[in-house]
């Protein structure tokens, strides 16, 4: 292996076995135990995966839910083994895969500093200097002398996280972390992935936000069906990713238990409306419309219908509804149905979007109808696809005063 080079993965493939009888007791057990024609299948997790990682790359794993990224970051880890082919590793590794192995429930959050410390090879005179530095981190200040039993699921990862960051390697495996906490621990993450980043550090990333792999990483790879379908720079890797989310998913969401809602007003379908309804995506230069059907239950004055935009991280990018607008919607008889529709400015970097609509009364004060995340719009073909949003600048340079030079 070249001495630039990080992790070597060399047609690497890895099979479970599904087992078709599950036996509940030592009774069934027993008088199975003859029976050698016990049934399972064969499941392709992976094959044939090859990749190389450069040290001090920040590389991208991304692909659909069950797709085998995850199987592939533990391969890395040494937690699986491969049927075939081999990995090879260059340089010390931590896995940010199973947060919190090894914390003691019934410990304090104090004491499960300084255990984990240990198991990540810190003495604890090295633990005392980073200890303050941990829980500011973790925002858990007021909590460590309280048992471990008592977290939430949430505060344990925060916990687990701010300690693993400490970990001295050449080489990071992260998965799903960037999910951790809430908006303002993710801004903590965030900053110390830039921090990465800007120092080189060799990470892997598997994740589902892809305004994160288009931030952090320099190159991504998309596996789907267990198989590298593309390795590549990491703007275009995600955008193959949304394509593919696009190509299997029907962008509307059914009612579901994340409707709910008083009910005189009852919206039943939500979905966005494209000009090339073969592409399902919104360019930089097209409006985005979003389309609500609406069955009216009861007669209702003045509704307020509105509308929250979110990225997949869960950030809130627009809302907007018919009372911030100064619109009056009038009177709704029952037994109506009512399209609605909204347009919107495309100012959203190239990425998925969900849409959540709601209605509610006119003081806002009770909801008739909202469903979480009813239906997603993709937006692709920004020409530096940065940040959250794409606005459109005016730049003008004015030189104010002229220096002289010598005489």
């Amino acid at each position: 292996m070249a001495s630039d080079v990080a992790i070597s993965v060399n047609g690497v493939s890895k099979t479970f076995k599904l087992p078709h009888e599950k036996y509940t007791s030592i009774k069934s057990a027993f008088i199975h135990f003859y029976n050698r024609r016990r049934g399972y299948e064969q499941q392709q997790v992976l094959q044939n995966v090859s990749l190389e990682i450069k040290k001090g790359e920040f590389f991208g794993i991304v692909g659909r839910n069950g797709s085998g990224k995850s199987t592939l970051l533990k391969l890395l880890a040494g937690i699986y083994t491969p049927n075939k082919g081999h990995i090879q590793i260059n340089g010390k590794l931590t896995p940010f895969i199973e947060l919190g192995v090894g914390f003691n429930p019934e410990l304090s959050g104090r004491e499960n500093v300084f255990l984990n410390g240990a198991l990540l090879g810190f003495n604890r005179k090295e633990m005392e200097a980073m200890y303050d530095d941990i829980v500011e981190f973790a925002e858990l200040e007021r909590f460590m002398d309280q048992k471990l039993k008592n977290y939430s699921s949430g505060m344990q990862v925060r916990l687990a996280f701010s300690i693993a960051i400490r970990a001295q390697s050449d080489i990071l495996l992260i998965d799903e972390v960037l999910a951790v906490g809430d908006v303002n621990f993710q801004k903590k993450c965030f900053d110390y992935f830039y921090k990465l980043k800007k120092n080189k550090q060799t990470v892997i990333l598997v994740t589902h936000d892809m305004s994160a792999v288009r931030d952090f990483c320099d190159r991504a790879a998309l596996i789907h069906d267990g198989k590298i379908k593309a390795i590549g720079e990491a703007s275009k890797i995600a955008q193959e990713y949304s394509l593919l989310n696009l190509r299997h998913d029907s962008q509307v969401t059914p009612v579901s238990s994340r409707a709910w809602g008083t009910g005189e007003l009852e919206i039943v379908e939500c979905k966005p409306l494209y000009k090339d309804s073969k592409q399902k995506m919104y360019k930089p230069n097209e409006n985005i419309h979003i389309d609500l059907t609406v069955n009216v239950r009861e007669h209702i004055e003045n509704a307020i219908i509105g509308i929250t935009v979110k990225d997949l991280a869960g950030r809130e990018i627009f809302v907007t509804n018919t009372k911030a607008i100064s619109k009056t919607t009038g009177s709704f008889q029952p037994g109506s149905v009512l399209r609605i529709g909204f347009e919107f400015q495309n100012a959203f970097n190239d990425g998925t979007y969900t849409v959540t609509p709601a209605i509610a009364n006119e003081s806002i004060t009770e909801f008739y109808s909202v469903i979480e995340e009813a239906c997603t719009f993709e937006v692709s073909g920004w020409t530096f696809p940065t940040g959250i949003v794409q606005v459109l600048p005016k730049i003008q340079i004015q030189e104010l005063k002229t220096q002289r030079r010598g005489k």
